[in-house]
């Protein structure tokens, strides 16, 4: 974990002022929202600190020195609403009126070269929610406020985000982790062999329960590979499993995985509110885990504002087919 910055109370107001000038509305109308943001920068007026921090970033990732990195005190709206866990998005949409949070998310990936991923079954918002939903009590989905196994997020689906970005809004005393696994990380506990094996179309992932009941037709991701690129992963802890024609090479080597997950070295972070964890999501894996639960109805209430990214302006390009209504960056589920 590279915790690059923690602002400080003038940093933190300065650059609070910046975002709460922005007039648009990044739930009406995200171009406009996101075009907003750009003019801050091409007109020079992003606080030097930020833009150095979010250099860092950029460069550490590119360098491979690390995928995952920690900003602290960053500015979130004045006021955060309580959500009604029946239906919290709807709840955020009704109640949230400033979007201070927002125009930090969408500043922070510009200034990355991060372009903004989003999916339809997410109203096509480019801002997204980690919040609970009582239908989905103990179940495995980020809309829970269940522990979550290793994972990329999206892993059933086509197009996945190749980084995510969880702001802190609200985030109660119980001890809660995020746990991150770089994908180099797991290659040490996976041999030659193997990793061939993993690199076929031997495998499969079931859908999460809440893209599945947006569109009942999503049951199973078509046969995939669990291990691409250098050191990417396609893969959910319990969810990923064997093709039915699988050959026996591909059962062991899903039995390596596994190993290797508990194995490897790990990194832990307990998001606080106002805190930015920004981290890889093909090139590593990332999981909640519930240490310390005094109040679980006060656990319940945390919420993270949420991205997803593309890794580059020329990987968001070459999924052009897929944008909806020709919105750059909104995809179908």
């Amino acid at each position: 974990m590279r915790p690059i910055h923690a602002l400080d109370t003038s940093e933190h107001d300065e650059l609070y002022d910046l975002l709460d000038s922005v007039g648009k509305h990044p739930y009406e109308d995200y171009p406009a929202f996101s075009g907003a943001i750009t003019d801050l920068i091409d007109q020079g007026r992003v606080p030097g600190f930020f833009t150095e921090m979010c250099a860092r970033v950029r460069d550490e990732r590119r360098a491979g020195v690390s995928q995952a990195h920690v900003l602290r005190n960053v500015p979130i709206d004045a006021e955060v609403p309580v959500l009604d866990h029946d239906d919290p998005v709807s709840d955020k949409h009704r109640k949230k009126t400033t979007f201070v949070a927002e125009a930090l998310l969408e500043l922070f990936n510009q200034l990355v070269g991060t372009p903004l991923l989003t999916y339809a079954r997410n109203r096509g918002d480019f801002f997204t929610d980690v919040v609970a939903y009582n239908r989905f009590d103990g179940m495995f989905t980020g809309y829970s406020d269940s522990e979550l196994y290793f994972h990329n997020d999206r892993t059933a689906h086509p197009v996945r985000a190749d980084y995510i970005a969880l702001l802190g809004m609200r985030c109660p005393d119980d001890v809660i982790y995020t746990g991150y696994v770089d994908g180099t990380a797991l290659l040490e506990h996976l041999d030659a062999d193997t990793q061939k094996t993993l690199r076929q179309p031997h495998f499969v992932t079931v859908f999460d329960v809440f893209s599945r009941e947006f569109n009942a037709d999503l049951t199973e991701s078509e046969k995939h590979a669990i291990l691409y690129n250098d050191h990417s992963f396609r893969y959910m802890d319990t969810a990923t499993t064997l093709a039915p024609d699988a050959p026996v090479e591909a059962r062991d080597a899903l039995i390596a995985v596994k190993d290797a997950l508990a194995k490897a070295d790990k990194q832990r972070h307990r998001i606080l509110t106002g805190d930015l964890f920004v981290l890889a999501n093909q090139d590593g894996m990332h999981s909640r885990e519930k240490i310390e639960i005094h109040d679980p109805v006060q656990a319940k209430s945390r919420w993270l504002l949420k991205t997803y990214a593309f890794r580059d302006a020329a990987t968001a390009d070459s999924y052009a087919d897929a944008w909806i209504d020709g919105v750059r960056g909104r995809v179908a589920d």
